[in-house]
């Protein structure tokens, strides 16, 4: 009957009988029972998490080359870097903008390729992991690739700082070797002017990062990046999320130690041929018949009211440098009075005569001394030249200008420069290009100098003003083509900025620095010297000895006699304030020294040094782990530095101290200290060696 319940089937104990049958079990065996309970439990428990930990290890390889490979690591949500055979992890790479704890599957999308790797983080990004040709047989390179497949996802990779020092990237304010010590809030990757944005990156970067395992990152150049610094924990490369999809490209090298990562991947970052700038004003003078050398610089600091009285400034300085027997080298001129000597200059010959003679400049006047001049991009709203192309409807072609969305005219972009409301050079049109440079040639005809400075290369104007800019003017593109523009003036030419140009024969301007101790003054010459000489830029003239900040004279003695013996063994000496303003005779006197070493001593080095630049670009400022590649102690020296591999530099950059500890790099080299012909054993450290105020302690290997 369909209604009636279904009979229990046979063999099933009733619950009656289970229940009177566990009642009258005794104690003992039901102690027996719960104890086989519990075990079971455990056991299962203990079964699950093997199963876990042998099924779900917390890393996977997700790429294996032939010395190293990429894992992922599912706790952080990281992609690790490790180096074989040793298993040793080089780089650790959080991942932002995707869900960090989802790890990639066992089989990825490009399983038919064993030299790729391929993941989608559904929604949110893709990621694409290769392996790349190799620079050199010791090197691996691995190409990383994120998609972002929503229009608000923003990437974000962060290298951490935890083992691993790391150099290049951008310039900051208060310069730092290595980078690890250094903060920044995330900002476009582009280089700035201090004087505008302090907190912002300085005017010489490279997208290449160094790390001391080993370890090298390389952004595309193409890809719009931000970069934040987190003091000793990390820096980040981030994409901005927005309307389009751009992925964050980049490629991460591996090799044995970080100068073999230097010399196979980072002294070929801009791939082309490398020229030499004039090496005359290193103070080079190879032929006995050529003018004179041509360093130092020495920075007029006269009256600029007139072109008057400009010229009698010159001609008192001039003077004055041949009194205190100083008279080789190059006065150099500031924009204003450039600007005033020039507009003198284009008075007509006839009127010139009949009012003043002395409107003509005469270079003879500050023989043997030289002349430079200082021009920029920029020009006043108030100029008679901004006006008259406006006037002519040539504003859109002469100035970089925003273009209308919906027809009409393009209006000029407005920046401050040196605090005046001015219109920036657009180097994007030939016409306004070939103007610019023609005028430069024409000044520097009438004046009679030796020597051009170009400041303002730095910045991208459209990003400062937040508003999208050009293609062609993207990133550092405006800093590139400017330079590449300004080298075909000769290489007697100084620019105020660098990117992707070190292989231009152009000097390098270094930012001002305070007058003080800090690392936004004396503390920061020698990182900053590694710094640029890391990315290629060798050739810089260093700020003035002293600093140009802060203060009009330097009113610490002790500050401008450390400050001129680091300067002694850089490219070039600048003074801005010439030794007998600021210090007793002595001081005069040691300059005097420092000078002829200058010239005697550390030129020829840099000569050398250079033709190795130009076959291989190696640094010829180099940091002491070059000799010393896996001693943790040389990653963080920033106080000393090396002049190719034959001569160490360890100043004092300490106030009040006649001492200091001195890393000797390179173990089974030794090093002779020139100042007492002693030798010491390298791969050692020196504790409280001494150096008086009139010393620097300089080392021959």
């Amino acid at each position: 009957d369909p209604t009636m319940p279904l009979a229990r089937p046979t063999g099933q104990i009733p619950d009656a009988a289970w229940t009177s049958g566990f009642r009258e079990m005794t104690e003992p065996w039901k102690g027996a029972v719960g104890c086989l309970g519990v075990a079971v439990f455990f056991a299962m428990t203990i079964g699950i998490i093997s199963w876990q930990a042998l099924e779900q290890s917390p890393e996977e390889w997700v790429l294996r080359g032939r010395t190293g490979g990429m894992l992922w690591e599912r706790r952080r949500g990281a992609l690790l870097l490790r180096a074989l055979p040793a298993g040793r992890t080089v780089a650790v790479i959080t991942v932002g903008g995707v869900p960090a704890a989802e790890p990639p599957p066992p089989r990825d999308r490009c399983w038919h390729d064993g030299g790729q790797f391929c993941y989608a983080w559904e929604e949110d990004a893709e990621l694409q992991l290769s392996l790349e040709p190799p620079p050199a047989p010791a090197t691996e390179c691995y190409s990383v690739r994120w998609t972002p497949l929503r229009p608000d996802v923003m990437l974000k990779d962060c290298f951490s700082m935890a083992n691993v020092s790391w150099y290049g990237g951008a310039s900051i304010r208060a310069q730092r070797w290595p980078l690890n010590g250094a903060e920044s809030l995330s900002q476009p990757f582009v280089s700035g002017d201090f004087s505008k944005n302090p907190a912002g990156y300085g005017p010489v970067l490279e997208r290449y990062f160094l790390g001391s395992t080993g370890v090298t990152v390389t952004v595309a150049p193409d890809v719009p990046l931000f970069l934040s610094l987190e003091s000793n924990r990390h820096f980040c490369l981030e994409t901005p999320a927005g309307r389009a999809a751009v992925p964050l490209r980049y490629l991460l090298c591996v090799s044995p130690d970080v100068a073999a990562a230097h010399r196979h991947v980072g002294s070929q970052l801009t791939g082309q041929a490398r020229a030499l700038p004039d090496t005359a004003l290193l103070g080079c003078n190879p032929r006995r018949l050529f003018p004179p050398r041509r360093s130092p610089i020495w920075r007029y600091y006269g009256p600029v009211g007139s072109a008057a009285k400009i010229k009698r400034g010159l001609r008192s300085l001039a003077k004055r440098l041949k009194r205190h027997r100083l008279q080789e080298g190059v006065l150099a001129l500031g924009e204003r009075p450039t600007a005033i000597l020039a507009a003198a200059d284009h008075v007509p010959l006839e009127r010139r005569k009949r009012h003043d003679s002395t409107h003509a400049w005469d270079p003879s006047l500050i023989k043997p001394l030289q002349l430079s001049i200082t021009l920029s991009p920029y020009t006043s709203i108030a100029s008679p030249l901004f006006l008259r192309s406006l006037r002519d409807g040539e504003a859109a072609s002469y100035w970089l200008s925003l273009q209308p969305r919906f027809g009409g005219c393009s209006v000029p972009l407005l920046t401050t420069w040196k605090g005046r409301l001015c219109a920036r050079l657009n180097v994007t049109s030939d016409a306004a290009l070939s103007w610019y440079l023609a005028r430069a040639r024409r000044l520097r005809q009438a004046l009679g100098t030796t020597y051009m400075v170009f400041e303002g290369a730095e910045g991208n104007a459209f990003l400062d003003q937040a508003v999208p800019p050009p293609t062609e003017l993207a990133g550092d593109r405006y800093t590139g083509v400017l330079a590449a523009a300004l080298a075909t003036l000769g290489n007697a030419t100084v620019i105020s900025a660098g990117a992707r140009s070190s292989h231009l024969p152009l000097f390098v301007q270094m930012s001002p620095l305070h007058s003080d101790w800090s690392h936004a003054g004396l503390k920061g010459v020698i990182p900053s010297v590694l710094h640029y000489s890391l990315l290629g830029y060798n050739f810089f003239i260093p700020d003035a000895v002293g600093g140009s900040l802060a203060s009009d004279t330097p009113g610490d003695p002790e500050l401008y006699v450390r400050w001129l013996q680091i300067v002694t063994f850089l490219p070039v000496m600048a003074f801005s304030t010439p030794p007998w303003l600021c210090c007793d005779a002595w001081v005069l006197n040691l300059t005097r020294q420092c000078i002829q070493r200058h010239r005697d001593f550390v030129v020829p080095l840099l000569i050398k040094y250079s033709e190795e630049w130009l076959r291989l670009g190696y640094p010829i400022f180099r940091p002491t782990w070059w000799l010393s590649p896996t001693d943790p102690t040389a990653f963080t020296v920033e106080d000393e530095f090396l002049i190719g591999d034959e001569v160490l530099v360890a100043p004092i950059t300490e106030k009040g101290q006649t001492w200091r500890d001195i890393y000797l790099p390179g173990e089974g080299h030794l090093w002779m200290d020139t100042n007492t012909a002693r030798v010491f054993d390298g791969g050692t450290i020196l504790r409280n060696y001494s150096a008086s105020l009139a010393e620097v302690p300089v080392f021959v290997k």
